[in-house]
């Protein structure tokens, strides 16, 4: 009886490697407003390239600011020129750039026509010469918080805060609080894009985890955070609410984790933080 004979096995072809996915500059995110007759491009590219600076890179020159912005080479050199001719931004040596104290004036534009800026500082400030402990205000600004209004006692991060500073929402107490009041679609979205990078080997990395933090945070009305973003670190904050109901912004305690223990912050400080909360609160009625 014959049999015919098998052909031999092709030899399994492994699928090409995944290019690694590239990490989006802030320039492509101008792409979503191509069309727009009313959008200023020229305007949106120098503020990218004043938000390019940071405390870690203070100085740079045009091509380290193409790479950081994503954009060209030419399109930098003209937002740098217009900034150095009105005073923002120089460069000592003619080739690395660095923002000018003028910037300054922005800010206090914004904390001086704030409400809630001008509004906190001063019950912050009373709070911290009460109790001497470091007290802020922050709102969400996209996927982080931005500090309104601070009061520092004591140096309590290595990272040095001040009005402006920008921290990831989904790891401080702050930034927790502001994402369990959002709608829930609002919540939904921020969890599925967000990169849960761990800060700590005490960061929460688990989405599903994350999901179940922001539902007790809404039901219990505080968010307590236990050296998440820096060991040594543990802070204590609550919603302060508009008069339609809604969290605009939060307020917080951050304390050494060895100095102040959780326990202490939820029964000596929470009590303090709420009153603060709706003393502010009657502010943006």
């Amino acid at each position: 009886m014959s049999t015919t004979p098998r052909r031999p096995l092709s030899p399994e072809v492994p699928p090409p490697p995944v290019p690694p996915a590239q990490k989006q500059t802030p320039a492509a995110s101008l792409d979503a407003f191509t069309g727009d007759p009313n959008f200023m491009t020229s305007l949106a590219r120098g503020l990218i390239v004043i938000q390019a600076f940071t405390q870690q890179n203070p100085q740079m020159t045009i091509s380290q600011l193409s790479v950081r912005t994503g954009l060209s080479r030419a399109a930098v050199r003209r937002c740098l020129y217009t900034l150095t001719k009105l005073g923002f931004a120089g460069a000592e040596d003619g080739s690395r750039y660095s923002l000018r104290p003028r910037m300054l004036t922005l800010s206090h534009t914004y904390t001086a026509s704030s409400t809630l800026s001008s509004a906190a500082q001063p019950i912050l400030e009373r709070m911290s010469a009460a109790l001497r402990e470091s007290f802020s205000v922050a709102t969400l600004d996209g996927d982080d918080i931005v500090y309104v209004a601070r009061t520092t006692v004591n140096r309590v991060m290595a990272v040095d805060l001040h009005i402006g500073s920008r921290l990831p929402a989904y790891c401080t107490s702050m930034g927790r609080i502001l994402l369990a009041y959002l709608p829930p679609e609002q919540v939904e979205a921020y969890l599925s894009r967000v990169n849960l990078v761990p800060h700590t080997t005490r960061t929460v990395t688990s989405v599903e985890k994350l999901r179940m933090l922001l539902r007790n945070i809404r039901r219990n009305g505080y968010a307590l955070c236990d050296q998440e973003y820096e060991v040594g670190l543990r802070s204590l904050a609550v919603p302060v609410f508009a008069p339609n109901g809604r969290a605009v912004a939060t307020i917080n305690l951050s304390g050494s984790a060895p100095r102040i223990s959780a326990l202490e912050m939820q029964t000596r400080f929470l009590p303090h933080l709420r009153n603060a909360a709706s003393e502010l609160a009657v502010f943006l009625r």
